[in-house]
């Protein structure tokens, strides 16, 4: 396949018109090597990489920790119809038996045909802060044990790629060193202050879930996480950009902060995502759904309802600029969970996800 006189999103972030060659489902170099002549005019188009979401518990009236391979199945497929080619479905806190058996649909419905690939779990919880919990179940919550996570990691067939820690949790810092060479740790749902949050990145987590939420507020003399992660050059934050979790100024001030290597756009979205308003569930937790804000009976912010190509196109409409809200979306994500060699951008040698879409961020295929 070729796809000709679009203009192509380069790694170095600028757009180039050339033609982009297929092979076998990889990027080839040349029109020699290309498997055919089949040819897609993408003239007056953007041509960039499939979106990578590596948090999202749910979409299209189906939830990760259902433990329903077919509702797994459905997620993907909708995800991939919204230019996401590349996900990890994501768990909330609930007991051991339970997880394994959550984790184990993810083996049973990678390689769906017309579906998002799974790249790996995102396990968001148990160990975390009760005080932080969000809409996590605070009965569920435990500390931080290596043993207990590799446990769950090799009943998923390895595929966990990222585990949510609260560093101010006893075990925490002993988790950390015993695992973070196995598993990228994002730390989240905590009140840590800036102190604890930057020993545990000295020791090897520099990983961030959903900035702002579940955590205490940057402060000028208190920064907290948030402060501790924009002093640490290897540390990315995930960023839900739904315009509702997160002021639109802030979301620019946070592109200034950490620059267009470092933040990861994610849509945190639950089952009600692509569906109405109405009644859904998330962890076993009731929410109401209106107007796109998921909240649980307290008012808490359960998730979103928004899909990650959404979000980005809603960090464009804030003032980001489009080549680094597709880094956001693409590179990023896949430089912090190790799959970089193999998706997002669109270089020789890596899966063909590719999107094509109008300069008005217009969606209109997907391949």
């Amino acid at each position: 396949m070729i796809i000709r006189n679009g203009a192509v999103f380069k790694e170095d972030g600028t757009f180039r018109v050339e033609d982009v060659y297929i092979r076998d489902h990889k990027i080839v170099a040349s029109r020699e090597q290309a498997a055919d002549d089949t040819e897609i005019d993408a003239c007056g188009l953007l041509v960039i990489p499939g979106l990578v979401d590596i948090h999202s518990h749910g979409a299209y009236g189906h939830d990760f920790s259902d433990a329903d391979t077919e509702g797994l199945k459905t997620i993907l497929k909708y995800e991939k119809s919204c230019g996401i080619t590349s996900y990890c479905p994501t768990s909330m806190t609930l007991p051991g038996e339970q997880l394994k058996k959550i984790f184990a649909t993810a083996d049973e419905a990678a390689g769906t045909e017309g579906a998002a690939a799974i790249r790996g779990i995102n396990m968001e919880g148990p160990f975390l802060d009760v005080k932080k919990k969000g809409a996590h179940a605070a009965e569920y919550i435990r500390r931080p044990d290596a043993e207990f996570f590799r446990e769950l990691n090799e009943a998923s067939g390895n595929m966990v790629k990222l585990v949510t820690l609260a560093p101010n949790t006893e075990g925490a810092m002993e988790f950390i060193d015993a695992v973070h060479e196995e598993v990228c740790i994002s730390l989240g749902h905590t009140g840590a202050d800036f102190d604890t949050a930057a020993e545990a990145m000295r020791r090897g987590a520099h990983h961030v879930t959903h900035l702002y939420n579940a955590m205490m507020p940057l402060g000028h003399r208190d920064p907290g996480l948030i402060g501790a992660a924009g002093a640490d050059p290897l540390c990315m934050v995930e960023l839900i950009c739904d315009g509702l979790h997160i002021h639109p100024a802030v979301v620019l001030s946070t592109f200034r902060m950490f620059g267009r290597k470092r933040v990861v756009l994610i849509s945190d979205s639950m089952m009600a995502t692509g569906m109405e308003n109405g009644q859904y569930e998330l962890g076993g937790q009731a929410v109401t759904v209106k107007d796109r804000k998921a909240t649980l009976s307290d008012g808490t912010i359960a998730g979103s309802a928004t899909n990650l190509y959404d979000c980005m196109c809603k960090a464009v409409s804030f003032g980001v600029s489009l080549e680094d809200a597709i880094f956001a979306a693409t590179r990023n994500p896949a430089r912090s969970i190790g799959i970089y060699d193999k998706v997002g951008s669109l270089t020789v040698g890596k899966e063909a996800d590719i999107l094509l879409v109008t300069p008005g961020l217009e969606l209109k295929q997907v391949i």
